[in-house]
C-alpha cells in the first residue's frame, strides 16, 4: 500500500481483511445540456433522502443566467463550486460570488426565490445538492451562506462541506445527522470512511479519474450504497474528485411540488403559498414577466 504522510493515521486503510459496504446500485443520472441530474426527489431521492437532488456538470462562461430566478420551498440546496466562479443572489438579501472551492447554502425553508450565473473566463464545475428539512424547519426562516474555500475546513484529503468529520465540523447551519465531504485522491492512495453514528445512508458521486471499492467506477458514476453502518473503502486509481453524503435516514414522506419538498401536504401548501406572494412582490418590482 501506497504510504500517504499528510493523511491523519486513522484515514488509512490497513491490511486487514474488511467486509465491503454492499453496493444497491450504480448510475450516470441523466444529461439536459451542459447539467447531469443524478439524483430526483421522484426517484433515488426516496432512497437516500434527506439527499433528494443531485446535479454535476461543466457550465461555460456566459452573460446569461443559469436558470433565471426561481423559487424554493422545504429544502436547502448546497452548490459546491469545483472549479471557475459563480455570484448569486436571493430574496433573503443576500448576494455575492462563490470562487473555487467555496460553498453557497441556500436554505429556503418557508420560501425563497433566487438565481445565479458563470462569471469569468473559466468553465464551473459544480455539484449542487438538495437535501429535505425536519418538520421544525421546513416552514421557517430562509437563509444564505456563502462559505470562502479556506472557511471549509479538512481532514487529510476530505473537505468537510456539511456536517462533521474526524472532529471537523464545517460552518454551514444545516440539519444534525448529515454527512457531506468533497475528496481528493492522488492515483494509488487508499482511503476509508466510516459513517458517524446512525448515519445509515451513504452515496458517492466520481468527479474525476477512476476507482475501485472494489468495484470500479468512473467519472459521472453514482454510488448508492446498501443501508448499514458499515465503512466505505476507496482505492484511487489514477487521481480522483468526488463527494460523498452520508445520513440518518430522513422519516418523512417527500411530499413535492413543482420546485418544493416538504413532509406533508399542509406543510407543502404553506411553502407554496409564500412562493407566491414573494413572486407577486418581484413582479411588482420589475424581475418578473
Amino acid at each position: 500500500m501506497n504510504a500517504v504522510a499528510s493523511f491523519p493515521k486513522s484515514d488509512l486503510v490497513d491490511e486487514r481483511a474488511t467486509q465491503p459496504r454492499k453496493i444497491r446500485t450504480v448510475t450516470t443520472g441523466y444529461h439536459h445540456g451542459p447539467i447531469t441530474r443524478l439524483v430526483s426527489p421522484s426517484d433515488l431521492g426516496q432512497w437516500i433522502k434527506p439527499f433528494v437532488f443531485l446535479d454535476s456538470g461543466v457550465l461555460p462562461p456566459s452573460d446569461v443566467p443559469l436558470f433565471g430566478i426561481h423559487p424554493h420551498s422545504g429544502i436547502a440546496t448546497l452548490t459546491a463550486v469545483l472549479t471557475g466562479r459563480v455570484t448569486y443572489e436571493d430574496t433573503t438579501g443576500k448576494q455575492g460570488e462563490v470562487l473555487t472551492g467555496g460553498l453557497e447554502w441556500m436554505k429556503a425553508a418557508g420560501g425563497v426565490w433566487h438565481d445565479g450565473s458563470v462569471v469569468g473566463d473559466t468553465p464551473v464545475e459544480f455539484f449542487q445538492l438538495w437535501v429535505t428539512l425536519p418538520p421544525d424547519q421546513e416552514n421557517g426562516v430562509p437563509e444564505s451562506q456563502n462559505i470562502a474555500p479556506e472557511e471549509v475546513p479538512a481532514v487529510g484529503p476530505a473537505r468537510v462541506l456539511l456536517g462533521h468529520y474526524q472532529g471537523a465540523a464545517s460552518p454551514i447551519r444545516a440539519p444534525a445527522g448529515i454527512t457531506y465531504l468533497h475528496v481528493r485522491l492522488k492515483a494509488g492512495e487508499h482511503w476509508r470512511f466510516q459513517p458517524n453514528p446512525n448515519e445509515t445512508v451513504a452515496w458517492m458521486a466520481l468527479h474525476k479519474g477512476t476507482t475501485t471499492m472494489p468495484e470500479g467506477l468512473t467519472a459521472g458514476d453514482l454510488v448508492i450504497f446498501e443501508e448499514s453502518g458499515h465503512a466505505i473503502d476507496v482505492v484511487a486509481q489514477d487521481d480522483v474528485s468526488f463527494v460523498l453524503g452520508a445520513a440518518v435516514k430522513h422519516p418523512y414522506p417527500l411530499v413535492m411540488g413543482k420546485y418544493s419538498v416538504h413532509t406533508n401536504v399542509r406543510a407543502l401548501a404553506d411553502g407554496e403559498a409564500e412562493i407566491v406572494r414573494i413572486g407577486q412582490r418581484l413582479r411588482a418590482a420589475g424581475r418578473l414577466k
